[in-house]
């Protein structure tokens, strides 16, 4: 399809930033920056940091700025005007409504009998995410299941989002309104922003990514995610009817490979070959 606009939506950590154990070709973060400073192009960072994490890694990793940014795994919505963040207060209008009046120290209460999760850093909090810290031995999916349900009975319509940090080796666990992930974020800035359906692309590379990965929406998963994340990707693809929404970048398939940021732009490239043209790709 010929594209007029895009609304390209990335996830930071192992997807554009190279913090993951697999190399960086040298050149990928100067040919996705060059995709972003395209007319065309509205970029969106979706992850799981707060906006002081956000920013330092902007910095750090000398990223393009966006033009929006879903942070905290779905909780915030910021639009960057002039690079001044400005929260979009909407949002938290929208899914507080899932917590049904219960606090931040309601849930941890409740939620404080499982021993095996410990809290995360105040800094990794806010008013609509409680994030934990979840040994990788642990029976998860047991613990998942049981707190899931201990919130339904308390009247709380809650999504438990999974994730690992690859650099620390331990499991993550974020408690967020049920209508906060980062797809529902997503899907609300792209309907505020008058984007089609068409004219959105997701890429990321880990367990908080897969609702999105696993939608309608056309999605890249970049090559450097790991094996157990490519699995479940393709099974839920499967199961919800939408392989053809799923590129999964390859290593052998691209001048510059499939990891990271070169991954987010092959998968760009095979959903939208023109821009393969655009930064001489193809």
């Amino acid at each position: 399809m010929k594209m007029n606009r895009l609304l390209l939506c990335t996830d930071l950590d192992r997807t554009i930033i190279p913090n993951g154990y697999q190399p960086e070709h040298p050149e990928a973060r100067t040919y996705f920056k060059q995709l972003c400073c395209l007319s065309e192009v509205t970029l969106v960072y979706v992850s799981g940091r707060n906006q002081q994490l956000v920013k330092q890694a902007i910095k750090e990793y000398a990223l393009p700025v966006p033009d929006f940014a879903i942070t905290d795994v779905g909780t915030k919505i910021f639009q960057l005007v002039q690079e001044k963040w400005q929260e979009l207060g909407f949002w938290q209008e929208q899914i507080a409504a899932d917590w049904k009046g219960k606090n931040h120290g309601q849930l941890q209460q409740a939620l404080s009998r499982f021993p095996e999760l410990s809290l995360q850093e105040k800094s990794k909090q806010n008013s609509f995410k409680l994030s934990y810290y979840l040994p990788l031995d642990a029976d998860r999916g047991k613990i998942i299941q049981q707190a899931e349900t201990l919130l339904t009975q308390m009247g709380v319509a809650a999504s438990l989002i999974w994730s690992v940090d690859e650099p620390e080796q331990i499991g993550l666990l974020d408690v967020l309104p049920r209508h906060a992930t980062k797809l529902h974020a997503i899907e609300c800035l792209r309907r505020q922003l008058g984007f089609c359906h068409e004219e959105l692309i997701f890429a990321g590379d880990s367990g908080n990514d897969l609702p999105v990965l696993t939608s309608s929406i056309r999605s890249v998963l970049v090559a450097n995610a790991d094996q157990q994340t490519k699995r479940q990707a393709q099974q839920l693809v499967e199961q919800n009817g939408c392989v053809d929404s799923l590129y999964q970048a390859q290593h052998n398939d691209f001048p510059l490979g499939g990891n990271y940021s070169a991954g987010v732009l092959q998968g760009v490239v095979f959903f939208i070959p023109e821009i393969g043209a655009k930064l001489k790709l193809l």
